[in-house]
């Protein structure tokens, strides 16, 4: 009994000696029927198939702004959130009263261009929408900064117009029904409520100019040109000129630098199998892979980015 007591003994310290440490690895996304979610994962079963010791989950949460919290909290490793929240989150502006110490540059991965919506055809400009009921999103929202910043460097002031505080479902049945005389949203194009809004109204995207866009560049570094193609919906007949942020990877402060650099170099490795999560991952790629990135780097992403000879 002795001996098969050591033994056992013996068998459980040899599975205990050649036991690999698991890595947990939390990302948090956003809604289940939005674009982030099915993108988290799709990253984390590429970094639990190539990564030895990761266990990648991805987590639904309230996106960009909850995301950051939960980075900092802890409660999550990795998150998809837009580039110009990033900005905000580093130095303690905006959405945040306070600077988010842990949170790092990973990799941006598509745009998510501004747009303007109005079915106003005497609004050309957004020197235009002064007097008029605009949709600007709810307020703290990101679209709300985005929105605020457009208006104010136009020199359009919160009292020169009637800003309407709606979700962009309400802001599009404002529109729908002549309520509101433009709304301001975020999101990959075309966006599904806008080319079902194409089919009952004449809607246009009302363009950024280059001199307006030259300065909402200088003055905030997360903003990237971007042309909304005419016929993107079914009324808007030429192109629109307009900015976007990006939607990016941060990660927390306390991952490894290693840990970071293999996730970057699988995650490229496999990027037919991201592109099969959504549509948009085609647009994800290495060489664009620092466009708008708005926040200092992780260790492991500057080595990664570094070797590949990528700024």
């Amino acid at each position: 009994m002795k001996k098969v007591l050591a033994l056992l003994t013996l068998a459980i310290g040899l599975g205990a000696c050649s036991g690999e440490q698991t890595t947990y690895i939390n990302i948090g996304t956003g809604g289940t029927a939005g674009t982030y979610y099915p993108l988290g994962g799709a990253f984390a079963e590429i970094w639990n198939s190539n990564i030895k010791g990761v266990n990648a989950t991805a987590e639904s949460t309230g996106a960009s702004v909850a995301n950051v919290n939960m980075l900092e909290k802890g409660d999550i490793d990795v998150a998809i959130i837009q580039n110009d929240v990033a900005s905000y989150a580093e130095n303690g502006v905006e959405l945040f009263d306070r600077k988010i110490e842990t949170i790092r540059g990973m990799a941006t991965l598509y745009s998510e261009p501004i747009q303007c919506i109005t079915t106003d055809s005497s609004i050309n400009s957004i020197e235009d929408l002064k007097g008029k009921k605009v949709a600007i999103g709810a307020i703290g929202s990101g679209v709300y900064c985005n929105a605020v910043q457009i208006l104010e460097a136009a020199g359009i002031g919160e009292k020169d117009y009637k800003p309407q505080y709606l979700s962009f479902a309400e802001a599009a049945t404002g529109l729908r029904d002549r309520q509101i005389d433009a709304a301001f949203l975020v999101a990959g194009v075309p966006t599904s409520a806008i080319v079902d809004l194409a089919t009952q109204r004449n809607v246009k995207v009302v363009n950024i100019d280059k001199e307006l866009a030259t300065k909402l560049k200088n003055k905030y570094s997360y903003y990237t040109d971007y042309t909304i193609k005419g016929g993107t919906y079914s009324t808007q007949k030429e192109d629109a000129q307009t900015l976007t942020v990006q939607s990016m990877l941060v990660v927390s402060s306390k991952l490894s630098e290693d840990m970071v650099y293999n996730m970057l170099k699988s995650m490229y490795a496999n990027t037919d199998r991201i592109k099969t999560a959504h549509k948009v991952g085609e647009f994800i790629k290495e060489d664009t892979g620092l466009e708008g990135m708005s926040i200092k780097l992780h260790p492991g992403a500057e080595k990664y980015f570094s070797e590949k000879g990528i700024k």
